[in-house]
């Protein structure tokens, strides 16, 4: 599905905000650092996480400590992976470091 920049906007900041509260609310110790599109997820025991919006693609990237990269985009209903659309951001997040956004 095709996006222009508000609505990925609209989607992927309120996204990447949500992600951070949760991760701080439910992992004792853990650091969401939130600055210009960029999710740095530190994480003890875990590593780092990096989420950031990608604009230009109009994709949501993702580097993990336990599955490497990835990129997602939007399905129309939720962000699912460029490779793979039975890999879902959130479900990914969730099945690593336990925690619903």
């Amino acid at each position: 599905m095709s996006l222009d920049e508000s609505r990925f906007a609209s989607l992927a900041d309120p996204l990447l905000e949500r992600i951070a509260d949760a991760v701080e609310d439910a992992i004792d110790d853990s650091e969401a650092d939130l600055h210009a599109g960029i999710l740095t997820l530190t994480l003890p025991g875990i590593g780092q996480y990096v989420i950031n919006k990608h604009s230009p693609n109009r994709e949501i990237w993702l580097s993990s400590p336990k599955s490497g990269a990835h990129h997602f985009g939007w399905s129309g209903e939720r962000w699912v992976s460029t490779r793979n659309a039975e890999i879902e951001l959130l479900g990914l997040l969730l099945a690593e470091i336990g925690v619903v956004a």
